[in-house]
């Protein structure tokens, strides 16, 4: 269970890993902001399947590659829940499996405005108001990296690989920057994970074709991916930050 009074966003919790991620803290204690982008029944959902079961939950929009809309996120979820202590930097996007010949700067803006930009914007709001530095008790943060950042995914999404890759590096740079203000900052890197972003990306069995690359020759679940996400923000990885924890089935 999470100490009393624990607040954690989650962006990008309408689906997929967000949704099993908001759930499983709200089992475990944490008071849950929801955020979306566009799905505001399917948010809707998760924040009321948390609150039927006696949790504390509220979903609220926002686009995190908007810095304004960034800010209204975090100053109306510490209203409605109260200080934030936690935030899980869930978010992101792919676009249709292709070559780099064939892809054009107005993606690549997009992409990197959604999952890279956000984070580094929604990390910088739960920084000043979990650093000890601006009179707070401190807090923690899960980046959501890709196994992508480590094979690249040539011929397929080496912009979205390239996205992951920064949130690494990312993570180990904010993770000793903030490290004696009490914030950890870790990072997950699932791999081919059951969720409708490879609809997204054009071919929504592609974990039929790819799990043969993973030694345990299948695809993981959101709640797995979840799990390891809820035990970085515990305090049983008290002592750990700036970690990258590959959930790829061995690849």
């Amino acid at each position: 269970m999470a100490p009393a009074n624990q607040v954690l966003i989650v962006t990008g919790a309408s689906r997929g890993i967000g949704a099993a991620t908001a759930l499983l803290a709200a089992s475990r204690g944490f008071r849950v902001c929801v955020n979306y982008l566009r799905q505001q029944p399917a948010a809707e959902r998760v924040a009321a399947s948390i609150r039927k079961n006696n949790g504390t939950a509220v979903a609220i929009q926002a686009d995190v590659s908007n810095e304004e809309e960034v800010i209204r996120l975090f100053e109306s979820a510490a209203q409605q829940l109260g200080p934030i202590t936690a935030l899980v930097n869930n978010a992101g996007t792919v676009e249709l499996q292709s070559r780099l010949e064939n892809i054009d700067a107005a993606r690549l803006h997009r992409i990197f405005a959604i999952n890279v930009f956000g984070s580094f914007l929604c990390a910088r709001e739960a920084v000043r108001r979990m650093s000890t530095k601006h009179g707070s008790q401190g807090g923690a943060i899960v980046n959501l990296s890709s196994g992508a950042a480590r094979f690249g995914s040539p011929n397929e999404y080496i912009d979205y690989a390239a996205t992951k890759g920064a949130i690494d590096t990312f993570t180990l740079g904010l993770a000793k920057e903030v490290a004696e203000e009490k914030i950890r900052v870790n990072a997950v890197r699932p791999g081919f994970i059951h969720t409708d972003i490879h609809a997204q990306g054009g071919e929504p069995n592609r974990i039929d074709r790819v799990k043969v690359q993973v030694p345990l020759l299948r695809g993981g679940y959101p709640e797995e991916v979840a799990t390891a996400i809820l035990w970085l923000l515990s305090d049983e990885a008290s002592y750990v930050t700036g970690a990258i924890l590959d959930v790829t089935g061995g690849r």
